[in-house]
């Protein structure tokens, strides 16, 4: 190597040292560009209070499909989700950078962090055990990261078998048993589906629904593995007696639906994806997926009737 190699490299590292230094925020977001090789300091938005790691790679946008998907649905007696063709919702992979680590990672990632729809930026959530966290097809969680206070809600659940999918973290599950005797009270019965999914089972599901209906049409309705709010195991999807314990569209017109819409932020839960807003939460209507959030920031989103997106101020189309 030259020895303008030798000073190049030097006046390069000196200026990321720089740059490393001035990002001492507790929750700033580190921006990261493979092409340049430089890390800048970049304030959080809004009240978002995640920091994070942000991978700016160009893929190939895709068009929302207009054929119907298969959704996720789990009947009584069955041990995994069966897809059955009827209008549901819910839930892309990899860049990596060519940046090496400031420090050893105490776990190794399972798979590459994933890519942007439409080239644009995505970032890998550092904080992904904040209640507060938001994730959607521009803001990932790690790989390998699994929630430590995993606990299973007793609540109903129209399946026998122990299986990952009935858990949630354990403010999250009390929360769940609160709204679920809250609806009995009513005369309501819920019954939790499917809740804690692990990166690889999200990789799973995914996969099977590509398969299926391709990507562009799974896209809509199922997440790429690491952009699943289940991954974090404060969701869970919820469904009915009534609606055939099915996750569909229609479970909205159902009593259960309907309560559940009016009253799951008086538990610190929200419906996480509304009707008519496919464009800014980048997945279709879901009635029965829940996200507990908080009490506080529950009933500010409820009364303002706006998604996640939008009350974090970064309502940005992140359909794809």
């Amino acid at each position: 190597m030259s020895t303008k190699h030798f000073a190049l490299l030097g006046t390069a590292a000196i200026g990321l040292s720089l740059i490393v230094a001035g990002c001492s925020s507790k929750n700033a977001d580190a921006t990261i560009s493979p092409a340049a090789g430089v890390i800048e300091s970049t304030a959080p938005s809004g009240q978002l209070d995640n920091s994070s790691a942000t991978l700016s790679s160009p893929v190939t946008s895709t068009s929302v499909a207009t054929a119907t998907p298969a959704i996720e649905s789990v009947l009584p007696g069955s041990t995994e989700p069966t897809p059955i063709t009827t209008t549901q919702l819910s839930e892309q992979p990899t860049t990596k950078s060519t940046l090496k680590p400031t420090a050893k990672p105490t776990t190794k990632p399972t798979a590459k962090p994933p890519t942007a729809p439409s080239g644009e930026a995505i970032t890998v959530i550092a904080k992904p055990a904040d209640m507060q966290v938001l994730v959607n097809k521009k803001r990932v969680l790690p790989s390998n990261y699994v929630p430590t206070d995993l606990v299973e809600p007793k609540v109903r659940f129209p399946y026998e078998e122990k299986l990952e999918k009935r858990k949630m973290r354990k403010e999250a599950a009390t929360a769940l048993e609160r709204m679920f005797k809250g609806a009995e009270k009513d005369g309501i019965i819920l019954y939790a589906v499917s809740g804690y999914r692990s990166y690889q089972t999200q990789k799973a599901l995914y996969n099977n629904y590509v398969n299926k209906d391709g990507e562009q049409a799974a896209s809509r309705y199922s997440a790429k593995p690491g952009m699943s709010e289940h991954q974090t195991g404060l969701a869970m999807d919820v469904s009915s007696k009534s609606a055939n314990y099915q996750l569909t569209q229609s479970f909205g017109t159902t009593a259960e639906g309907k309560w559940l819409s009016k009253h799951s932020w008086e538990y610190g839960f929200i419906i996480r994806y509304l009707q008519t807003t496919e464009d800014i939460t980048g997945y279709m209507y879901e009635p029965w997926h829940v996200r507990f959030i908080g009490a506080a920031i529950a009933r500010e989103v409820f009364e303002q009737g706006v998604t996640l997106e939008e009350y974090y101020g970064v309502a940005v189309p992140v359909a794809g």
